[in-house]
């Protein structure tokens, strides 16, 4: 298929790689251009000087970019991915933003002709770069299995959630039970070193139980030496429970840990570590 990937960060680059590794012909457009060209000189593949030369023609064109703002710069106006779209065409949006913009995204779209997607994804750059992520689907049902051996080539679970939004909102419930992990885990790892206790020790035999959890597999060791300048950054992870909250209190939704663990993180955040992987958490318990 002819197939066009706007956005190329830390999870669009190696997904639109796995596309094209995949046989499909795919066209990158990125606001760095120097990104693009390094993207093509790895995977082959063309490079697209606007979102809507990189979208004309294509079968499929995904987005996966920062926030709402972001996902209207790229598709609206002369030079966006709509203005250069095939009738007939599907657009997904891999971004992870509010539902309110897939509504309004999809409407536009259904006005020249387009089917479009929210499809935002879980498991950050490792699972990005592994091709194992998840994805969150709102969209016609139909045609989400129309593009599900396509989306294959990155995720290792495509779950169709329901009508346009309910992909967005499902990567919202994502983010909250993950921020209540992470902010568990770190006041462990606080009381730990408290207690006087061997961080391996503990985590050895409690990741065999019910506290397991992929956020205790995979950061205690980093979380016990400081280490956080890596994985997915504390100033999305806000981005993210804004989205979160703010749905909250269209829905009559409560979430007072949410939103007190957002606090913890606006705390990181004045420490300096806006770019620090979550795990970071525990720098606000010791500081």
């Amino acid at each position: 298929m002819k197939l066009a990937f706007i956005g190329l960060g830390v999870m669009g680059y190696p997904m639109a790689g796995y596309l094209q590794k995949g046989g499909h012909s795919v066209t990158v457009y990125n606001r760095t251009t120097a990104k693009a060209e390094a993207w093509v000189s790895e995977f082959s593949g063309n490079l697209a000087q606007t979102p809507r030369e990189a979208a004309e023609g294509a079968d499929i064109v995904m987005m996966c970019v920062g926030n709402d703002d972001d996902v209207r710069s790229v598709s609206y106006g002369a030079e966006g991915v709509l203005a250069g779209m095939k009738e007939g065409a599907v657009l997904i949006d891999h971004t992870t933003a509010s539902a309110e913009l897939a509504r309004e995204l999809a409407a536009k779209a259904d006005e020249v002709g387009v089917s479009f997607m929210d499809a935002p994804v879980s498991g950050g750059q490792a699972g990005a770069e592994s091709g194992q992520l998840t994805i969150m689907i709102g969209g016609d049902e139909a045609a989400v299995n129309e593009v599900r051996s396509v989306l294959d080539l990155y995720a290792k679970h495509v779950g169709w959630q329901g009508p346009v939004g309910s992909g967005q909102l499902a990567k919202m419930v994502n983010q909250i039970c993950i921020a209540s992990v992470v902010a568990g885990l770190a006041e462990g790892m606080q009381f730990i070193e408290q207690a006087g206790l061997d961080p391996k020790r503990v985590l050895d035999a409690i990741s065999q139980g019910s506290a397991a959890s992929w956020q205790m597999v995979n950061r205690w060791e980093t979380m016990s030496k400081g280490e956080y300048e890596f994985g997915f950054a504390v100033d999305w992870m806000r981005k993210d429970l804004q989205i979160a909250l703010n749905e909250a209190q269209r829905n009559g939704s409560r979430l007072p840990v949410t939103a007190l663990i957002d606090q913890f993180y606006a705390d990181v955040q004045q420490l300096g570590g806006g770019r620090w992987d979550t795990s970071s958490l525990l720098t606000r318990f010791k500081s």
